[in-house]
């Protein structure tokens, strides 16, 4: 078997089975030395260096925080543009669970890829973006899309810094693992979504915990408050105690609602049978006659 097809296949497996035991740091025996060091590593709410320098898909010069305005989260994608495989296959995944939200880039929340081949251009950054925005189909979302090339040590330093580990081949090509990285508006790291494929439930939850509260409805903020992301699952699941003191306070409420209402029954009963009294002859007042 060739390098190439040891390489694709290696990556294929990563996608869909996300990593097996390489996620986290361990190592896997059976991972060809290729890809030896091709891992994500976690490192939870770690301030992302808002300083660093890229360019735009326009081919303007800007620093990596200006694309955070502080209210948005940004579900960032690393990668590089003319991956074979990889790389579409995450992207394409990622813009039709996002179709399925009802949240809309460039409002809700923003999308950005950063390429970590110093050799590509803007222009090929601008027609990957065209394409996706394209895909997306929605109207008035184009803003929330930003395609950024760069020097290598401008991509290594955001790759480090969210614990993406890639590793340069003989062909050229680069052995990545597979997965979003899920930031705050202020350009913190809240939540990896590892492999490709991702429910739309998952994205909705891990975009609502990243914006604290600044977008959804208030459903959504209780939805999510009775949820917990598990680690095994990878995906957001039902806490157990939240759903128990959701139903002692509705228990509570409801024997609240019932003493009320027995109070106000007794009450209505008493001023009917208060009214219902024989009144004194009007010469009478008090026992006393006029």
């Amino acid at each position: 078997m060739t390098l190439s097809r040891i390489i694709l296949a290696s990556m294929i497996t990563i996608a869909f089975h996300a990593f097996g035991g390489i996620v986290h740091g361990q190592a896997d025996p059976g991972v060809p030395h290729e890809l030896e060091g091709v891992e994500i590593q976690e490192n939870l709410n770690v301030q992302l260096p808002l300083d660093t320098v890229f360019t735009d898909h326009n081919g303007n010069t800007i620093a990596f925080g200006d694309l955070f305005t502080g209210e948005r989260p940004v579900l960032l994608q690393i990668g590089y543009l003319k991956c074979p495989q990889l790389c579409n296959l995450v992207l394409n995944e990622m813009t039709d669970t996002i179709r399925d939200i009802e949240w809309t880039t460039g409002k809700e929340f923003d999308v950005v890829s950063i390429s970590i081949n110093p050799d590509e251009t803007h222009e090929l950054a601008a027609a990957k973006r065209t394409s996706y925005v394209l895909m997306y189909d929605r109207r008035k979302s184009g803003n929330g899309w930003h395609f950024l090339t760069g020097s290598q040590e401008s991509s290594k330093a955001i790759a480090d810094t969210v614990g993406f580990k890639y590793r340069l081949q003989p062909d050229g090509e680069y052995a990545h693992a597979a997965g979003l990285f899920v930031i705050t508006p202020d350009g913190r790291l809240s939540r990896y979504l590892y492999g490709a494929s991702h429910a739309p439930g998952t994205m909705r939850l891990a975009l609502l915990e990243a914006s604290d509260g600044r977008i959804g409805s208030t459903l959504d903020r209780f939805i999510l408050w009775c949820h917990v992301y598990d680690p095994d699952s990878r995906s957001y699941v039902l806490l157990a105690v939240r759903l128990m003191q959701v139903g002692g306070f509705l228990t509570l409420l409801i024997i609240l609602i019932g003493l009320g209402w027995m109070w106000l029954s007794e009450r209505r009963k008493n001023d009917s049978s208060d009214g219902d009294g024989i009144s004194p002859p009007d010469g009478l007042i008090h026992g006393v006659e006029r």
